[in-house]
């Protein structure tokens, strides 16, 4: 069996996320980081659950909490990518820092780019079945960047709010489906270089491990050192987030399923919509680590 690991972004939080998931250090460790009783109650309040400060720190810890319980049960993947702040956890997973690192780096870099955010204001909007000509007018029109590339026609774009009000009416009216998301930073663009510049600085001096599972970044290359994992954790920041060909290297690992570990099933059905031939599930919709187990087996 050859597998493929896929981690979140933020954006899906829920209180009854990842149903299965157990009570253990690591989920006690976010909630003492965040400074909350039960993180399923904390998430019941939408707001406080889409701030960078709760929602990064949180969906990091929760993701690799989710991977040391599923982890005994399977063998190990074939290859691993994280999607946006999901990068923390699948360079953990993949053995380039531990898990009390990547919490450090998801409050670091929440807060790097809340700090840029601050004075340069911004937000994303998800686009899909939207037209190539009809993605080139609005790009020429707003000045927004897209974030993330997810699909042909399937785009998240990023910038500041006034635009992607404006680009998300002219795109509905051109016949695309457009949802402002609840991020309220412009990720993945030119406007965050100055948190990209200091969330390096962070990294600069950490001891990371060259990954000991094939891992691609958000850029689509492969990492294979520790100084490639240092660049790429913060050149993402401020640049394109390229999904569709982090996809189509998984493919081509040979994988003959794909689990998403996080909140909600966004990363599977932009998967099984690019490669329907081979099977992707969340863990997010499972009742049981073994019953994960068990489908992952299955022939």
């Amino acid at each position: 069996m050859a597998w493929g690991l896929v981690f979140s972004g933020q954006g899906g939080q829920h209180p009854g996320m990842l149903p299965w998931l157990g009570e253990d250090a690591l989920t006690r460790s976010v909630d003492a980081r965040l400074g909350v009783a039960d993180w399923r109650a904390s998430l019941s309040d939408a707001d406080w659950g889409a701030r960078n400060a709760h929602a990064q720190c949180l969906l990091t810890g929760l993701a690799l909490a989710a991977w040391s319980q599923l982890a005994p049960l399977l063998p190990p993947p074939a290859a691993i990518a994280g999607y946006s702040v999901g990068e923390l956890a699948a360079f953990s997973a993949a053995g380039v820092f531990d898990a009390s690192t990547a919490l450090d780096l998801a409050q670091a870099r929440a807060a790097a780019m809340d700090r840029c955010a601050a004075q340069t204001p911004g937000g994303l909007l998800g686009l899909s079945q939207c037209a190539p000509y009809v993605l080139a007018r609005l790009l020429a029109d707003s000045g927004l960047a897209i974030a993330i590339q997810n699909g042909i026609d399937s785009v998240v774009l990023g910038g500041p709010p006034a635009a992607l009000g404006r680009a998300e009416a002219a795109a509905v009216a051109a016949g695309a489906h457009a949802t402002l998301l609840r991020v309220a930073v412009a990720s993945h663009t030119p406007a965050m270089q100055a948190a990209a510049a200091d969330f390096a600085e962070q990294l600069a001096s950490l001891p990371l491990a060259r990954p000991r599972t094939p891992l691609f970044s958000n850029a689509a290359d492969r990492i294979a050192s520790a100084e490639q994992a240092r660049h790429a954790l913060a050149a993402q920041i401020a640049t394109t987030v390229r999904w569709d060909e982090c996809m189509d290297n998984l493919q081509a690992r040979g994988v003959d399923r794909v689990l998403e570990i996080g909140a909600g099933q966004a990363l599977a059905r932009l998967w099984n919509q690019r490669h329907p031939s081979v099977p992707a599930r969340a863990a997010d919709e499972f009742r049981s680590a073994q019953a994960i187990a068990a489908w992952l087996a299955r022939t």
